[in-house]
């Protein structure tokens, strides 16, 4: 086979994978579309934390259909779906499972059997995650880092593909345990969801106050969603959009010379290196969404809030002005435009 015959056939399968992706993500928001009313930016955001790998942490006010989305695209994607409701007493063997005694009863010699928990799924929802204590939470910084569980000794594969879908009411302070800035910074997207306009809310009641009941049908599968994700890392990025990316996750550290005065004012700690990772994956994974072959100044500007939001520590100062970390990054994009493409 000719060097040139080897190439163009590259190029084909290529481009037919991209057409599948495509199309694969038309069917995943048309069958969505059944179930959730609005929130399209919200679902743009958790499909790319899916085709990119990473997890998702949702927060939104109780009764914005949380967890309704979640169940609804594991069902969609043909996925394993495990949800756990998490609860101050709740325990780490809870989700990861753990080691029985189990007898012969012809030999009677006593064997230690594995029982998994719910953590092997495709996708695990954890369901307010911040009602459970640390020493609960931090069961998962394995599982979500290295896709992978621990159990007296014992290494465990989590299937794969794996998501950690994880939901936190953020009114309801009492009873809550905050997540640990180790486990905060394992996740992709800090995703907000908000009230529904009302026009929605009036298409929510026609589709839930009668006798239909709405579903979703699978469209792809897990096999077929690694290799998205395989394609998101080859979309090509230029140097120059690249070190733009740096240079904005390097400017949220108030340590950092580059960082504005309002940064070292009001920024503790700003976004590590796993910021800026998981800002080109975004920005990779956005414009194959959009159709477009390449990263723009404008993917790593989309993608800056969702991707660093919980990435940043504010100080007292920063509260006491009634200032939130999205007011900030606002400001920093002001004070930090992207180059003109």
């Amino acid at each position: 086979m000719s060097a040139s015959f080897a190439t163009t056939m590259d190029a084909a399968e290529l481009k037919g994978r991209i057409t599948r992706f495509h199309q694969a993500y038309s069917d995943i928001v048309a069958q969505v579309r059944r179930v959730i009313v609005g929130q399209e930016e919200v679902l743009d955001q958790v499909l790319i934390a899916l085709f990119v790998g990473g997890n998702c942490l949702i927060t939104g006010l109780p009764g914005t259909a949380k967890t309704l989305l979640v169940r609804t695209l594991a069902q969609t994607l043909g996925l394993d779906f495990k949800r756990i409701q998490f609860t101050p007493d709740l325990m780490p063997t809870d989700m990861t499972g753990t080691d029985i005694i189990e007898e012969d009863n012809t030999t009677g010699r006593r064997t230690w059997t594995f029982v998994p928990g719910p953590i092997f799924a495709n996708i695990l929802l954890a369901d307010e995650i911040n009602r459970t204590p640390p020493k609960t939470q931090s069961a998962l910084l394995e599982a979500m880092q290295e896709r992978s569980c621990t159990v007296r000794g014992n290494l465990y594969k989590l299937p794969n593909p794996f998501f950690v879908l994880a939901t936190q009411n953020p009114i309801e302070l009492e009873g809550t345990y905050p997540l640990p800035e180790a486990q905060l910074d394992r996740f992709l997207f800090n995703v907000l969801l908000d009230y529904l306009p009302a026009e929605d809310e009036m298409k929510v009641l026609d589709l839930t106050t009668t006798t239909h009941v709405a579903k979703s049908d699978p469209v792809t599968n897990g096999e077929e969603i690694l290799s998205f994700q395989e394609l998101v890392r080859m979309v090509p990025i230029g140097e120059s959009v690249s070190r733009y990316a740096v240079d904005f996750v390097r400017a949220t550290r108030s340590s950092d010379p580059t960082a504005p005065d309002f940064i070292k004012k009001y920024v503790n700690y700003g976004a590590s290196v796993r910021g800026a990772q998981f800002l080109v994956l975004a920005a990779k994974a956005r414009a194959l969404v959009k159709q477009r072959y390449h990263v723009s100044y404008e993917d790593i500007t989309a993608m800056a809030i969702p991707v660093l939001r919980h990435r940043l520590l504010i100080n007292f100062q920063a509260e006491s002005d009634r200032l939130s970390t999205d007011d900030i990054l606002k400001r920093l994009q002001e004070a930090k435009p992207a180059p003109k493409a």
